[in-house]
């Protein structure tokens, strides 16, 4: 079995991280305001969020912005490729930016510190509290 799988461009790799699962690490280094990954999403609503939680799918999705904006709730994405893979850290070198196009609304993945080659790619999840308590996030 291979323990990275690259990406077309070859400029992102996938591998497992002990106690995280599978993270996107850069195979060559991201200056600050690069984009890193681009990727289209599935939009969900509350009713929806119910019965994604209680799947695997819970640990794959992104919150838009904070939880709950003017009484309004969080808007939820299925993010699609690579970006999905970005695992979370206290300290991210990347960020969510997020776009809303004709063609639908696309997350791009932009480096916010320099990274270098074979560095995990990292954001801060906003929905951290919506995780089962047995979920430890290793940083």
């Amino acid at each position: 079995m291979v323990d990275k799988v690259f990406d077309r461009g070859n400029e992102l790799y996938v591998k497992n991280v002990p106690g995280k699962g599978r993270g996107l690490f850069a195979n060559v280094p991201f200056k600050v305001g690069d984009l890193i990954e681009r990727a289209p999403t599935w939009a969900f609503d509350d009713k929806q969020a119910n019965l994604i939680d209680m799947t695997g799918l819970l640990e794959y999705y992104f919150v838009r912005g904070p939880k709950k904006q003017n009484g309004n709730p969080a808007a939820r994405y299925v993010v699609f490729g690579l970006a999905s893979l970005v695992n979370h850290s206290s300290s991210p070198n990347a960020e969510t930016v997020w776009a809303d196009e004709e063609s639908g609304t696309w997350v791009n993945i932009i480096a916010i510190k320099y990274i270098q080659a074979n560095d995990e790619i990292t954001q801060k999840y906003n929905n951290i509290s919506d995780y089962p308590k047995s979920i430890n996030f290793v940083e």
